[in-house]
């Protein structure tokens, strides 16, 4: 039996949508992550974009568990001395949920050049509605 190797024009991409609501942060972007990347599917290659699109509705209804709501920090430098910027999880989620999401997300992907394709195809949106309804998302629970 030969082995086959996947080119672009083989690969049929999805749509999925998730609610967020009531999930937990950690759980739910490891889910996400396998869906963007490919692997819940037989024909997964880890050099190429076999992955999925996913669309997120409620990203400020997202839930973390314990303290971290106030322990966790988000740092961001901007390259210049004492230009070092810090904000908690709840102000983060309060001013920007998908910032929050996308960042968890991001953190689970591969370090490569693959990641910056991959990431793109991750839609997260604060409230209900989303412009995605043409590709009829499959809905996940």
């Amino acid at each position: 039996m030969k082995t086959s190797s996947l080119t672009t024009k083989d690969i049929v991409q999805k749509w999925y949508l998730i609610d967020c609501s009531g999930k937990r942060l950690g759980r739910l972007s490891v889910q996400i992550a396998n869906i963007l990347r490919g692997k819940n599917k037989p024909e997964y290659t880890p050099n190429s974009d076999v992955g999925d699109f996913v669309v997120l509705i409620n990203a400020e209804r997202i839930e973390i568990s314990g303290n971290k709501s106030k322990d966790k920090i988000y740092f961001k430098h901007t390259g210049y001395p004492g230009n070092l910027k810090e904000i908690n999880f709840q102000d983060l989620l309060s001013k920007d949920p998908e910032k929050v999401l996308r960042n968890a997300v991001k953190g689970m992907l591969p370090k490569n050049r693959l990641n910056r394709k991959i990431i793109n195809k991750l839609k997260v949106y604060s409230g209900e509605n989303h412009p995605h309804e043409a590709q009829n998302p499959e809905v996940i629970n």
